[in-house]
């Protein structure tokens, strides 16, 4: 049985939490859906303090962005699309247009058809999250989609200079320096001056999250995405030092972003403890990342390699770091988590930034149901079929016709006794099923 050195927020004062923020979101998009641009406008200025006639950004104020940064800054956001790129590349090789023939005459297929619009929220109220423009806007543009909006809050009174340098960089069509709400539900919803999309990606805080939420069946989305959360997984192979800086490089996040250390060895966990007390004293970002993990941290200490893999397949975390004797073993035998991060020369930042794989990943528990963003999120994969002679249409119309008769379909099964009399040349009864010869 698996002890319990530190535990987190009780599930009750988080369901209270995410009802208050529901309320606020619904409001808010009533808003956008009524009065459209300025709602826009209001929402921004109250929560923004940005106000400007057009939120959609220049050609000329996407170019001065460009130049405010450094050749290393541009090399260093080229190198992360380039791996982003790579990877989403073989990923979209992998999606194959199938057709085949089932049976004699009978040709069935599908296609693998790119989304049309999509919109990208790229979080940059508190950090400019650079690395979600290459996760979203570049992924898209690999899969083929046609018109990629991105939207950016403004970053301390302007435009986020290098997310938007990211954004153009790979391959946005509109770049809003828009934030929250107001820039996932004009996306979303439209308004006099941005045309809604199909879809909505990207991470953000538990307002954005739950806007897209609320905005779901209008458009699609890529997934629920919560707060960050890690799980560091890890054994007596690695020492108190590397645990407590893989927790809180992910609890800094914000104040309620889970961080689980999961061990079988009660040593490792108190010194992991104790070493996470010692870098809050010095970590720049400790006043969030404390907040976190006094709040949502947790310690599990198990009995037995078997048990840490079921408790990790129950925590279902969006990021699980592995540093173990036996990590191909997890791997191998893990289910529910977002993302793997494999051993203790590789770590969650790696995939945040720029080692190449999506960082917007499923959180509370999605993982159970759905990986991550990737290619074939923004890809419909559908299918056709055609008949090409007249026996096999009247071969797979009496099936058809004696299976709607079953389900008590009677227009259904007159479209099957159609082409049962015509390509068959039977004589059947209207609306009555049709019988073996």
């Amino acid at each position: 049985m698996a002890t319990y050195l530190k535990t987190g927020k009780e599930a009750s004062a988080v369901a209270e939490i995410d009802a208050k923020v529901r309320g606020i979101v619904e409001n808010a998009l009533n808003d956008i859906e009524q009065r459209g641009d300025a709602a826009i406008r209001d929402m921004s200025i109250k929560f923004d303090s940005w106000e400007r006639e057009s939120y959609r950004l220049t050609d000329q104020e996407i170019q001065a962005c460009l130049d405010s940064l450094s050749d290393r800054e541009l090399k260093d956001i080229e190198f992360a699309q380039t791996q982003v790129r790579r990877f989403a590349e073989h990923q979209r090789a992998a999606l194959q247009d199938i057709e085949v023939e089932t049976l004699p005459g009978v040709i069935l297929g599908h296609k693998n058809i790119p989304m049309n619009s999509v919109g990208c929220y790229v979080p940059g109220g508190k950090y400019p999250m650079v690395a979600s423009a290459h996760m979203s806007v570049l992924t898209a543009n690999v899969a083929g989609v046609k018109r990629i909006v991105s939207c950016a809050p403004p970053y301390k009174g302007q435009p986020a200079a290098a997310i938007v340098a990211a954004q153009h960089l790979a391959g946005a069509n509109e770049i809003y320096a828009l934030g929250g709400i107001q820039a996932v539900g004009a996306m979303a919803i439209g308004t006099e001056s941005i045309k809604p999309v199909d879809m909505l990606v990207g991470p953000g805080n538990a307002f954005v999250a739950e806007a897209k939420r609320q905005l779901f069946g209008r458009v699609g989305i890529d997934l629920f995405a919560g707060p960050t959360e890690t799980l560091v997984i890890a054994d007596e192979t690695v020492d108190g030092e590397m645990c407590a800086i893989d927790l809180l490089g992910q609890a800094e996040h914000g104040t309620n972003s889970p961080a689980v250390l999961l061990t079988n060895s009660e040593k490792l966990a108190r010194e992991t403890m104790a070493e996470v007390e010692r870098q809050l004293g010095i970590l720049p970002t400790a006043e969030a990342a404390r907040q976190s993990w006094e709040e949502y941290g947790q310690v599990i200490v198990a009995e037995s390699y078997e048990e840490m893999l079921s408790i990790a397949d129950e925590i279902a975390s969006e990021h699980v770091q592995v540093m173990t004797d036996r990590d191909d073993w997890f791997k191998d035998n893990m289910t529910n988590y977002g993302a793997l991060f494999l051993g203790p020369r590789t770590n969650v930042s790696f995939g945040d930034k720029c080692i190449g794989t999506n960082h917007t990943l499923p959180t509370k528990k999605a993982a159970r149901y759905t990986g991550g963003l990737w290619v074939g999120k923004f890809i419909k994969t559908c299918t056709y079929q055609k008949v090409l002679t007249d026996e096999a249409s009247a071969t797979v119309g009496e099936y058809c016709s004696r299976l709607c008769a079953l389900e008590g379909f009677a227009g259904h099964g007159e479209q099957a006794n159609l082409r049962v009399r015509r390509y068959g040349h039977r004589d059947v009864e209207p609306y009555s099923a049709v019988q073996p010869e």
